[in-house]
Parts: structure tokens; sequence; C-alpha cells
């Protein structure tokens, strides 16, 4: 009996897993995968995407400014602290794929601020900065968000 309960619980695990990794997907035209969202929740992916340009490019002027706190603060802001407002429900519908990279561009924006707040030469966060790029031309490459055909 007592085999038969962890068999079951492990393959609950498991499917919850596979949930967790495989997200709401479908094929798409154009060799990308459709992550399939309702209004609301293609709304916030958009808009953290918005964010992380935004971020992106006031990192970047900081570090041509040579202002390592701000580059230490806006790095900061668009790291894994901005995650926490991120309902679960979406998460079980992002792919594995894409949280990957969007987790990893969250934990790089992360080492920039704490390269910068350690003193770190422009040149190098300015690197960061372009390895963390990768992860979205990374992520836009593979991946996109249909319009909802009718509110999920």
């Amino acid at each position: 009996m007592k085999n038969v309960i962890i068999v079951v619980l492990l393959l609950i695990i498991g499917a919850l897993g596979f949930i967790m990794t495989k997200g709401s997907v479908a094929p798409s035209t154009d060799n990308r995968i459709n992550v399939v969202l309702n209004k609301d929740e293609r709304d916030l992916v958009l808009d953290e995407m918005r964010q992380f340009l935004i971020s992106v490019q006031g990192v970047s002027s900081a570090i041509t400014n040579n202002d390592l706190k701000k580059v230490e603060e806006l790095a900061h802001k668009a790291g894994m602290a901005a995650e926490l407002n991120t309902p679960g429900a979406l998460l079980q519908k992002i792919p594995g794929g894409m949280k990957k990279l969007g987790f990893g561009t969250r934990g790089l924006f992360d080492d920039i601020s704490a390269a910068a707040k350690a003193g770190e030469e422009p040149l190098a966060l300015r690197k960061r900065l372009d390895s963390l790029m990768n992860n979205c031309i990374a992520c836009h490459a593979a991946y996109r968000l249909p319009e909802p055909l009718r509110d999920l």
C-alpha cells in the first residue's frame, strides 16, 4: 500500500512538472511557439517586455555616463525582485524554455546590479548588458504571443 501511495504521488508530481514545463502552447505559422494567454495575461507579459527594454536603455545610458549607482539601481529594479508580483496561474502557462530565458534575464540584471555596486568597469558592464540582450533575442525568436481569439 505504501508503494502505491508513493507511485501515485510521483505521478502527480510528474504531471504537475510536465504542465509547468510545457505551458499553454500551440504551433504557429512562423516556426515559433505560440504562447496562448488570455488578454490580461498577454498584456501583463507584453508590459514586462516593455519594462525590460526600458531597463536596458536606462542601464545602457547610465553605463555610457559612468553612473554606476544608477546602473545598480535600474538593474536591481529589473532583477528577480520584479518577479514577485507575477501570478502563479500565468507562470503555469509559460513554457519552460521561455521561463528559463525570462528568469535568466532577471538574474543577469541582478548580476549587472551587483557588478556595478562592486565598481566594475563600464566596458565590462556593457558586455554583461550585451549578453543579457541575447536572452531577449532568443526569446523573441522562439516564442510569440498571439492575440486571443476570445477571452480565455
